[in-house]
This record gives C-alpha cells, structure tokens and sequence, in this order.
C-alpha cells in the first residue's frame, strides 16, 4: 500500500471517548518521526458526548501539506467500533481498492467489501489480553493500520505509543497495539480486482 510520492489520507471514525483522536495523534508522530515532513490532522466533532460518533482526519506526506481541508476521498479508513458501521457509512468517498481498518469480534468475511480492502482484529478483547481496562482501543487499532498499511513499522508505533500513555499503562498499551498487530487478517475485495 505504500505510496511515498503522493499524500495518504485516513479517516478516522470512533465514538466519543475511545480515543480516535489520540489513535491519529499517535500515528501522526510515528509518521513524522519515520520521514514523512507533511503530516496534518483536522479533528471533526459531532454531538459532544461521550459515545457519540466523532470522526478526524489525517494527512501524511512526505512533503509539506498544503491543503488543511477535512478528508473527502480517504485512501483508508479505520473504525475502532463494528457497531459504527451500522450508524454511519464509513466508506463514503474511500478510494476503490482502499483499506477499512475495523475493530470487530467478527471474521474479516463478515465485512467483505465489493472495492475495499478490509483488515480486522478483535481489538477490544485483545486490550483485555494486554492489561487494559475494558473498551480501552485505541492503542490496538493503531497496530492493526500499521500490519494492514505497512506505512510505518511497528516498532516506530510502539515508541509513539509508549510516550502518549507514558502515565497510563504503557507497557499494557504497546502489548495490545503489538498483539493486535499479529492478530491482524486481512480480506481482499470480493472482486479481487483492487487488490
């Protein structure tokens, strides 16, 4: 999936208070930390509840970024809750061929998209497995973007990860994000023509 010469664009879709700002905060540092000079996030908040559907986007680049405007055409996009995809079409203006990143108990068949890549991880009980409290995900999806994508390894991750919860469980953090990683299955559009 690695394109070093043009702007990769995720979206992120989470509820309020899972953490999906954090999850691109995280992934925007390793982004810059591992070359990339453009890295632009613009947050998008709806109803301000914990909860609430809340989106952002991030921009990554290996050079300057000009165009501070939400996404539109994400080349990914990245659920950290399956019940998410009941309430908002997250695929509005991905790219054919593009990623979704899913949070889900289910097998990545059950989210088998017509153009998309989709990659999936029980990410919820795999933060359990790691020490987190429950419904702690954010630190697991961003390993799952990072095995799906190969934009940024997994160790560059991890450091990133660590230092964001440095004061809330870090070691516990970087374990889901590493297990999420391994966890990681990946399905191919059903035509298979994107791929």
């Amino acid at each position: 999936m690695e394109d070093t010469t043009s702007m990769i664009q995720i979206r992120w879709h989470g509820r309020g208070g899972q953490g999906a700002i954090t999850a691109a905060k995280v992934v925007a540092k390793a982004a810059f930390a591992s070359g990339y000079g453009g890295v632009v996030m613009a947050p998008t908040f709806g109803t301000e509840r914990r909860g609430a559907p809340v989106s952002t986007s991030l921009k990554i680049a290996r050079e300057t970024i000009h165009d501070l405007s939400p996404i539109r055409e994400p080349d990914i996009v990245v659920v950290l809750d399956h019940l998410i995809l009941n309430e908002v079409d997250v695929t509005v203006g991905l790219k054919p061929g593009g990623l979704l990143v899913i949070n889900s108990p289910h097998p990545p068949s059950r989210h088998r998209q017509k153009d998309f890549r989709v990659a999936v991880a029980n990410v919820a009980r795999i933060g359990e497995e790691a020490g987190l409290r429950k419904g702690i995900v954010n630190s697991g999806i961003i390993g799952v973007l990072g095995r799906a994508s190969g934009l940024l390894a997994i160790d560059r991750l991890a450091e990133y990860i660590a230092e964001e919860f440095a004061d809330r469980r870090p070691e516990q953090n970087v374990r889901a994000a590493r297990l999420a990683f391994e966890a990681t299955e990946i399905c191919e559009p059903e035509g298979g023509a994107h791929a």
